[in-house]
């Protein structure tokens, strides 16, 4: 196994109803806050037994069916790609959750059991209630207008390879074990994306296999474990990291639940970047060198350059679509891009 070099910074003695998001924010950079949700009725149980998590979480299961992988024990737990990528290694299926923690529970003594995993599920759409007594306290001013949305992941032990999401994340190892292996963004050429599309859980994700991995084939991927940093988490334990970290998550234990917490600081009407990815492999990827190579500079002048720049020397009457982003002009670009999309 190898190993990325450098240790989560940590934190102790925060509490839930005191989460310096703003100092979080400002430090950009993953933090193990330990201890963090210790005091949470589903961990105080999961320490107990996994039984009696397994009864707590169907004490508030309103029978709504959930997204289940479903993969042989020859994966391990690695919800990943078939051998020739032209497939997955994994079967998804909607599942009553009742019938997936009886399954999960079958096979807590099995050496090498299925492999079975829940992934992200919105916490309140299937067990209204559980957060009354397993939440966090969101009350810093960045989260006017963005709620958090609060997910559920449940399994065995499991192995989601690095890959990156858009919202910032909390994320709370309620029961069982985990650990997380975090990348800053800017070593995404150093992890070897793989296919846009398809991709085991929506996001693309690593190639190398973290465990084994082929120097040969990703050599670069060295340079990558030494910016990599790991934290080990014990039920109780959460994790901050940013907006575009990559991350590798391991379940560790015979039954694992995490809880986690996404938000965004933009508002609502702007669009997710990917789909100005998916523009530009359509418009710009495949153009000549020398036209990529402008259209760079006019990216940087419009888009990562100073936004003032581009408008400060217009009279305000004049700036149209350079003024500052609000809803109004929101759907007014989104209409603009649905009708020369259409075209």
């Amino acid at each position: 196994m190898s190993e990325a070099a450098n240790r989560v910074r940590e934190l102790r003695g925060i509490t839930p109803d005191a989460i310096p998001f703003a100092e979080l924010m400002e430090a950009g950079e993953p933090v193990l806050l330990k201890g963090l949700v210790k005091d949470w009725a589903l961990v105080e149980l999961g320490n107990r037994t996994s039984a009696a998590a397994m009864d707590y979480l169907k004490s508030f299961y309103n029978g709504r069916t959930v997204g289940t992988y479903l993969g042989p024990p020859e994966i391990r737990g690695r919800y990943f790609y078939t051998e020739d990528l032209g497939g997955m290694n994994f079967e998804l299926r909607r599942l009553p959750l009742d019938q997936v923690l009886d399954q999960l529970s079958e096979y807590l003594d099995d050496a090498a059991p299925p492999s079975i995993y829940v992934g992200s599920t919105t916490a309140d759409a299937c067990l209204p209630g559980l957060r009354e007594h397993n939440d966090l306290e969101f009350d810093d001013p960045m989260f006017a207008g963005n709620d958090p949305l609060m997910s559920i992941w449940i399994g065995n032990r499991s192995l989601a390879s690095a890959h990156y999401d858009a919202p910032n994340n909390i994320a709370c190892c309620a029961v069982g074990r985990r650990r997380f292996t975090l990348f800053p963004p800017e070593q995404i050429a150093n992890l070897y994306p793989g296919p846009l599309e398809p991709t085991p859980g929506g996001q693309a994700v690593s190639m190398v296999d973290f465990a084994n991995p082929d120097f040969e084939r990703y050599p670069r991927f060295r340079e990558a474990l030494a910016a990599g940093q790991v934290a080990d988490m014990e039920a109780g334990d959460a994790i901050f990291y940013p907006s575009l970290w990559w991350h590798q998550v391991e379940a560790l234990a015979p039954f694992n639940v995490l809880i986690n917490y996404w938000w965004n600081t933009s508002p609502k009407f702007m669009g997710t970047p990917m789909n100005a990815v998916f523009h530009a492999l359509l418009s710009l990827r495949d153009r000549p060198g020398q036209e990529r190579a402008a259209w760079k500079h006019i990216f940087d002048y419009y888009i990562f350059g100073a936004r003032e720049q581009p408008r400060e020397h217009l009279p305000e009457q004049a700036r149209g679509l350079l003024g500052p982003l609000d809803e109004t002009a929101g759907r007014r670009l989104r209409a603009m891009l649905i009708n020369k999309l259409n075209r």
